[in-house]
């Protein structure tokens, strides 16, 4: 049985990863167990696995223009030193990557080798954890890239979008900011489906398909709760001013899934509509059960 080590997997995703490929010889660690930054506790931990993924990451995207030293440690220091013990263990290494990557000044998606540009200490951050993989361990190792992520675990946008629409009559939500809201359940069956594939090695965009804006998914999360959409308002990146810059467009291109014989990704609405289904929607009741 091929086995599994879930880095991160206490947060949103990992949570998700534990569930979605629970049926695999499968090995969850969070934080307080594993620290990716210490080279020899990873050495000694990824020895035991054939697949490592990396969902522990610094993501605190404003903070980390403050904790620059931290985020690196985290988000490349950390990387580096699972692909290090990867290669010399002979695993592959999935990394879960983020579309701040890119400078968010294009007009349509990001294909997966679009030169990076990072215009954040996180996105910097990120990237600097991309470069090391690729460098440690070049053919066994993949870049998997998502934005936008939304959960039932964990804070996300939904979540706070919900809980803010019960206080308040009406919202101000950013309209210049273009991405693709992307539910992490889908996220853990594509990665599935490269484990199944037996693919190890490439940059895959796991994103849900289509775009919107900030505006967009707050006004459509308003209508799958039954309230009135007209309540939330646009406004704009400016009138919000933030430590760290958002790209205004994090639309990420899907071609490597179909090049890999590959499904590609749904799109965002569709994948919404069964997060809203399966336990989202428990965020606007006047009690969270999730």
């Amino acid at each position: 049985m091929t086995r599994i080590l879930v880095v991160g997997a206490t947060g949103m995703l990992g949570t998700d990863l534990m569930t979605g490929l629970a049926d695999y010889g499968i090995t969850g660690m969070g934080s307080s167990q594993l620290d990716i930054t210490d080279a020899f506790a990873v050495d000694r931990t990824v020895k035991s696995f054939d697949i490592v993924i990396n969902s522990a990451a610094f993501t605190a995207v404003d903070d980390a223009e403050r904790e620059e030293e931290q985020a690196f440690a985290l988000n490349a220091q950390g990387p580096r030193n699972l692909a290090r013990a990867c290669k010399l263990g002979g695993a592959t290494l999935i990394q879960v990557s983020t579309d701040y990557v890119f400078d968010g000044t294009a007009a349509k998606p990001y294909p997966e080798d679009a030169r990076a540009n990072p215009q954040s200490v996180y996105g910097a951050s990120k990237h600097a954890g991309e470069q090391a993989v690729l460098e440690e361990c070049p053919d066994s190792s993949l870049i998997v890239r998502t934005s936008w992520l939304y959960g039932l675990h964990g804070q996300s946008f939904p979540r706070s979008i919900l809980q803010a629409g019960k206080a308040r009559e009406t919202l101000d939500v950013v309209s210049d900011q273009r991405g693709q809201p992307t539910w992490t359940v889908d996220v853990v069956a594509m990665i599935r489906m490269l484990i199944e594939a037996g693919i190890n090695k490439g940059t895959f965009h796991a994103t849900n398909s289509g775009s919107t804006t900030w505006h967009g998914f707050a006004s459509r999360l308003f209508e799958l709760a039954g309230w009135d959409p007209s309540r939330v308002h646009q406004t704009m990146s400016a009138d919000f001013p933030r430590p760290a810059p958002r790209p205004a467009w994090s639309v990420l291109g899907h071609t490597a899934w179909a090049q890999a014989g590959l499904r590609s990704p749904r799109p965002w609405g569709a994948a919404l509509d069964d997060a809203w289904s399966a336990g989202l929607s428990a965020f606007a009741s006047s009690e969270e059960r999730v």
